[in-house]
């Protein structure tokens, strides 16, 4: 097969190329040539911004690709930049669980209950552009900008739940290790009862393959992805301890005074539980263990930490509150 990846040196794509050119598939990567990791397989690469693409989009059309990846388009601008002038070919398009109501509720601590687990027919935000003015740089971020168009043209839509793993940008279990690492034995937790779908980067793009492996079955469709089964926020930062070999105690502290990188651990109304059976069902995709994934992803970020310690003064100011010490 030959595959054209829009975005594919870093995190999800970048694991995707590596998959697909791992089982002798011919891959174009499509990016801004700001990172071209030395270590990524060997593949074709162009050069272009997406905002430029009409410029590179004849040398993609004579790659002849069977299909397109895009998995980077975070507004509908961007879609505008490259959709129409992608060639008739299979299109995957990455999209995200923040388009569900339930999501925008949890932003906005609204208590309306809806049901969990929820699937591809749950209610979409009613809201648009969840994370404006939220100091993310994701002004006009929203990915219902950007699936309509690619279902218009019998792409695939794959929500992806939280996805973690090597080369995570997020770097998700940092919130542990980081304080690990600088030597803390206690941290500030909220109760941390809430059920997150999570999603190992090496089940995304197995079902970013699987998808592509049937273009009959999945043209047209939307898929949750995450994994079966999951563990509380609490027990999965009891998971990352146990895999960092380092024990601390977590201390339950006001929600009103959680370091801004624990908030995920502060009360909710609600879980965010998807329901990922139309993709076992449809594309034969199921993830891996969940416990094995947190693992294996903690193992690489151990490897790997990155350059700047974290500042704990908010950890200082919290145990303080509730224990008079830090």
């Amino acid at each position: 097969m030959r595959v054209a990846v829009v975005g594919g040196t870093e995190f999800i794509g970048r694991r995707t190329v590596e998959v697909l050119a791992g089982r002798g598939d011919r891959v174009l990567v499509v990016h801004r040539g700001r990172t071209e990791p030395d270590d990524l397989p060997a593949c074709e690469h162009v050069h272009a911004d997406r905002r430029d693409f009409v410029t590179v989009a004849g040398r993609v059309a004579a790659f002849g690709p069977d299909a397109v990846v895009d998995t980077c388009a975070q507004t509908g601008p961007e879609v505008d930049a490259v959709l129409p002038h992608l060639p008739d070919a299979h299109l995957v398009v990455l999209s995200s669980m923040d388009v569900y109501r339930i999501w925008e509720l949890g932003l906005a601590d609204d208590h309306t209950p809806l049901a969990v687990p929820f699937d591809e027919g749950a209610p979409p935000r009613a809201g648009r552009y969840p994370y404006r003015g939220r100091g993310m740089d994701l002004d006009d971020y929203d990915k219902l900008d950007v699936e309509p168009a690619y279902l218009a043209r019998g792409g695939t839509v794959l929500r992806l739940g939280m996805v973690h793993g090597p080369y995570d940008p997020q770097r998700r279990e940092e919130c542990v290790l980081g304080r690990l690492r600088a030597g803390r034995t206690r941290i500030p937790v909220g109760p941390g009862r809430t059920l997150y779908t999570r999603l190992h980067v090496d089940d995304a793009a197995a079902a970013i393959v699987a998808a592509l492996d049937r273009p009959a079955a999945s043209a047209g469709e939307i898929f949750n992805v995450g994994e079966p089964a999951t563990v509380s926020v609490r027990a999965w930062l009891e998971l990352i301890m146990a895999e960092a070999g380092t024990a601390a105690e977590l201390v339950t502290v006001p929600d009103r005074a959680l370091p801004a990188d624990l908030r995920l651990t502060r009360t909710h109304s609600q879980h965010f539980l998807a329901d990922s059976r139309k993709a076992a069902a449809v594309l034969g995709w199921h993830a891996r263990d969940p416990v094995a994934s947190i693992a294996a992803s903690v193992c690489w970020h151990l490897a790997h930490p990155p350059a700047t310690p974290p500042d704990t003064t908010a950890d200082d100011v919290a145990l303080r509150e509730v224990t008079g010490r830090p």
